[in-house]
């Protein structure tokens, strides 16, 4: 129901999964984080309107609409497939006429999120398991990298996170443990659905 009515607000389509198989053995289908999740976040995490957003394997932009929506905050979807660029783009034509207003703080970029420039205003990283931990570690690599360059603080979402994401995190990176945000009324829960915030303070 939720996903029909969100939907609906934004005026988009992000409903459904990815047919077929990813274009790399490094990259996962598109799943769009269900918008119960997303209540769940955003119940426990806050966005200001200053900061910028990534979101790494954004496919339709879900998370863009619904971000920008609520928080009124700048946000940049990174997505290697080109269909899944496409419909984003699609998107975000039928959100700004439904919202009835333009603005410049929805971006897409269609590219490895390996190459991703990282901006020195970029400030939260969101990941919805998108890729290998191999391509996982280059990211980090770069934001940290930009982290160093331009001191600023700096918070990660890891949603439905490997063990291997974590450990990396936590044994290899100075990104610490938040906290964890879980869904509510879950009678099978499975112990990988659930957000993870990390930081790395300036």
């Amino acid at each position: 129901m939720k996903e029909y009515y969100y939907d609906k607000l934004l005026n988009i389509k992000t409903r459904g999964t990815q047919k077929g198989y990813p274009d790399s053995t490094h990259h996962n289908p598109y799943q769009p984080t269900s918008y119960r999740a997303l209540e769940a976040l955003f119940q426990d995490y806050h966005l200001k309107t200053s900061d910028k957003v990534v979101d790494f394997g954004c496919g339709k932009g879900r998370i863009s609409f619904y971000i920008h929506y609520f928080y009124n905050a700048t946000i940049t979807g990174i997505e290697m497939n080109r269909n899944l660029y496409d419909e984003a783009v699609r998107n975000r034509n039928r959100y700004l006429h439904q919202i009835n207003e333009k603005t410049d703080k929805i971006h897409f970029q269609y590219c490895l999120a390996q190459y991703y420039q990282i901006t020195p205003l970029d400030n939260r990283f969101y990941f919805f398991n998108p890729f290998s931990v191999e391509v996982f570690m280059k990211v980090i690599h770069n934001i940290l990298l930009s982290a160093e360059q331009h001191k600023r603080d700096i918070e990660l979402i890891v949603y439905y996170g490997s063990d291997d994401y974590v450990a990396y995190l936590e044994n290899d990176t100075a990104f610490e443990w938040q906290k964890t945000i879980t869904l509510p009324d879950v009678s099978n829960p499975d112990p990988y659905d659930r957000f993870l915030i990390y930081r790395l303070g300036a």
